[in-house]
């Protein structure tokens, strides 16, 4: 990977951002004149962190205050300077960011492990205040890991181990996809090194196979958009290290991954996705078993597409994913592409999509009011948020998103505390259940409520896995 320095951190800006470049100059002269005498264990100055750092925060087009934030995100911890000193000299939201990704210092706590929990804790919470405050985060936790070779066997484990439980669901649950792509396979490499070579050399050889096979795709889907002026980019994807280990697991050999090799076509608009979509069938067969709209129904990071896999030339399977422009950048950024959609206005965007589009945050508020214990409230997070989640339908085709061994219960609160005060059963899949069913992955799910009824019964409180069913309920008894 070619160093990064600072002319190429301020041309890559001035791309999208000129008027700012002399600001972000001065954070950089700033953070190096702090962090002067100061080095990584690589040798290497430590300003080529941070500016790392900013770098990959610019690569996303972020703004001006997020990448100085990137620039200075270890002042507080590692010099002299004060949260005052970083609003004096630029912007009290610069300071706050600066601030929000500093960790808590370790004389208020009596253990390391009471510390990491509080600071988990403050990282993850921190997306109430200002979600760049986590983006920077991942930033700085990518650069980190991009230079794990330089820690001992011990730390590389170890931050590997936390990176895959907290920064990896992190990156998804807000859509960044390609952070979170790139975390974990640069935390495989470090904890299953023997697989992570056993599969890396198999995703060549299948790339070998497959590459003239997608390529002829490629050209040719292409020249059917450009004769219907169709405007188009179409990428070749290949699945990364990890999702393939993944899938393995479940029991697929590397050739039955239907996803491993994807043909990304953009295109400009919603309509001529579907009609792309049409086209692409008619020169490819589809599996119509393993088609899915992600636009009608998108996923519940925002994630929007169109994915068919077909039978592709020389009896290879690829999967077709069909999107917009705006669709694409979600799709690699996730919540971080408003930083180029919405110029100036992204900070409040990004928290007014949180708050409507996301439903990890109103659990994550929900565990974060319930739970005053920090190792209490990580481990709430971990297991409801960060593990394996299910995704069920409502009776609208609404995706609702739940943790995995959720019951009918949890499902009813997830729409309202009214509809689970009044449940009394519910339509699983078009057969009649009881309330404390566990549903499943894709069940279809209708809630029979009666205004008449008793009100939930404390033992669902036992049944339930979310917090805030298990909050409503109690609070239907206490209020």
């Amino acid at each position: 990977m070619n160093s990064v320095t600072l002319n190429g951190l301020l041309d890559l800006i001035n791309t999208y951002n000129s008027k700012d470049v002399e600001k972000i100059k001065k954070a950089y002269e700033y953070a190096k004149t702090l962090h002067n005498g100061q080095v990584r264990q690589s040798g290497e100055e430590y300003i080529t962190h941070p500016l790392n750092v900013a770098y990959i925060l610019a690569e996303m087009h972020a703004d001006s205050d997020t990448i100085c934030a990137g620039l200075l995100h270890d002042t507080l911890e590692d010099t002299n300077i004060t949260k005052e000193d970083i609003a004096h000299d630029f912007n009290p939201q610069i300071a706050s960011l600066v601030d929000g990704v500093t960790k808590l210092s370790k004389m208020n706590f009596s253990s390391k492990e009471e510390q990491n929990f509080a600071n988990t804790r403050k990282i993850i919470t921190s997306i109430s205040d200002d979600v760049r405050i986590i983006i920077i985060k991942l930033a700085d936790r990518l650069h980190n890991m991009r230079t794990l070779k330089f820690k001992s066997a011990f730390k590389q484990k170890e931050n590997s181990i936390e990176t895959m439980e907290i920064f990896v669901p992190l990156a998804y649950l807000i859509g960044a996809y390609r952070i979170k792509s790139e975390l974990e396979d640069i935390s495989f490499r470090y904890l299953k090194p023997d697989k992570y070579k056993e599969i890396e050399e198999k995703k060549l050889s299948v790339e070998e196979n497959y590459i003239e096979c997608a390529n002829e795709m490629l050209y040719k889907i292409s020249r059917i958009l450009n004769d219907r002026e169709i405007p188009n980019e179409i990428k070749i994807r290949i699945k990364n290290i990890y999702g393939i280990y993944k899938r393995m697991c479940e029991g697929n050999k590397i050739n039955d991954i239907h996803d491993l090799v994807a043909l990304k076509v953009i295109v400009d608009e919603i309509d001529n996705c579907y009609i792309t979509l049409g086209l692409i069938h008619r020169e490819y067969k589809p599996i119509n078993s393993r088609f899915k709209d992600y636009i009608s129904c998108p996923k519940t990071n925002m994630y929007s597409s169109l994915h068919s896999t077909v039978f592709g030339p020389s009896d290879t399977i690829i999967q077709t994913q069909i999107r917009t422009f705006d669709m694409d950048k979600i799709a690699s950024f996730g919540l971080t592409a408003y930083f180029d959609t919405e110029k100036g206005n992204a900070r409040e965007t990004m928290q007014k999509a949180l708050n409507e589009k996301f439903q990890f945050y109103k659990s994550l508020s929900e565990i974060d009011s319930t739970f005053s214990d920090n190792r209490q409230f990580v481990n709430q997070v971990k297991y409801e948020l960060f593990s394996s989640l299910i995704y069920v339908y409502n009776s609208n085709g609404d995706v609702i998103e739940l943790p995995i061994g959720s019951t009918v219960i949890d499902f009813a609160y997830k729409l309202g505390s009214e509809i689970g005060n009044t449940l009394v059963g519910a339509v699983v899949n078009d057969k009649f259940v009881s309330v404390d069913t566990i549903l499943h992955n894709k069940d279809r799910v209708k809630v029979i409520t009666n205004e008449l009824s008793f009100g939930p019964r404390l033992e669902w409180e036992n049944k339930v896995r979310t917090s805030y069913a298990r909050t409503k309920i109690k609070d239907f008894y206490n209020g």
